[in-house]
């Protein structure tokens, strides 16, 4: 058994588990640090899954995730791929541990999956979201872009890239959020980005395609709701929902938001890049 420590928007996690386990952690290496005290540990050990009572299931991921709770009040999180059990996450009731049975074989995605949820979990109360987004550095400040699947946040973050000069690449999928500033995490998108990098936020933007571009300021509900719906994943205890409400509402209402209808091309790319950045 081997433990390695890794650090993500100034959060330490540890994992423990058999080398096999860190053969696919290759996305974490620019983020291992020499240790420290860590606010969760997940563990990778044998078993099965555990009887449990399903409260709801996010069925828009892959692997889709079953999510509910055992007789003695642990949190289990059952990963599914094609309707076959591919192991399941318990947690701890306080979350600072977790155990990960895989069923199925060793699975990159269940591991990364897993660890996203104990993140998320771990640090609901301290202000920090992971966010689905697409993420820029330009002139040393971060851009967040939201969306639904498909709608464009990477194409969007590219078109930066290619015609917005000082532009790069910080996250094409999950970023960490906390307290004004964006880090770069080991959760990336189609596009690789496995950057222990961050920058102050200088706005988000909510895409979503149309024939023309246009653009507009959001604020109040609106922004608030773009926050909400792009927010990771969603929680049933009381305490750890009303931790993450807490960093929504912060972020929403201190943060410039603004919404873009667009087309995928240069134009669209200069007009949100001109508005914002006045």
């Amino acid at each position: 058994m081997m433990t390695r420590h890794y650090k993500v928007a100034g959060h330490t996690f540890a994992v423990s588990g058999k080398d096999e386990i860190f053969e696919l952690m290759e996305n974490y290496e620019p983020f291992r640090c020499e240790g420290g005290e860590p606010l969760f540990t997940l563990t990778e050990c044998s078993g099965v899954v555990p009887e449990y009572t399903e409260e709801f299931r996010q069925e828009d991921m892959e692997p889709y995730i079953v999510c509910g709770r055992s007789a003695s009040g642990d949190d289990v999180f059952e990963f599914k791929g094609r309707k076959k059990s591919l192991g399941c996450l318990i947690c701890s009731k306080d979350y600072c541990e977790g155990r990960l049975i895989m069923t199925n074989g060793i699975s990159e995605m269940v591991l990364n999956s897993a660890l996203m949820i104990m993140f998320t979990l771990a640090t609901a109360g301290k202000n920090t979201l992971l966010v689905h987004s697409a993420v820029v550095n330009c002139e040393g400040k971060g851009y967040l872009f939201l969306g639904t699947s498909g709608t464009g946040k990477s194409t969007h973050a590219q078109l930066w890239i290619e015609h917005i000069e000082g532009t790069e690449l910080v996250n094409d999928d999950y970023p960490a959020v906390r307290e004004g500033v964006v880090y770069g995490s080991p959760w990336s998108g189609k596009t690789p980005c496995y950057r222990n990098v961050s920058v102050p936020i200088g706005g988000i933007v909510m895409l979503s395609q149309a024939p023309y571009n246009k653009i507009r300021r959001l604020k109040g509900i609106e922004a608030y709701v773009a926050v909400v719906e792009s927010v990771g994943s969603k929680v049933w205890d009381n305490r750890i929902a009303e931790g993450q409400h807490q960093a929504e509402n912060k972020l929403a209402s201190t943060v410039p938001m603004w919404h873009l209808e667009c087309l995928p091309d240069e134009a669209a790319a200069r007009l949100c890049h001109d508005t914002i950045k006045r």
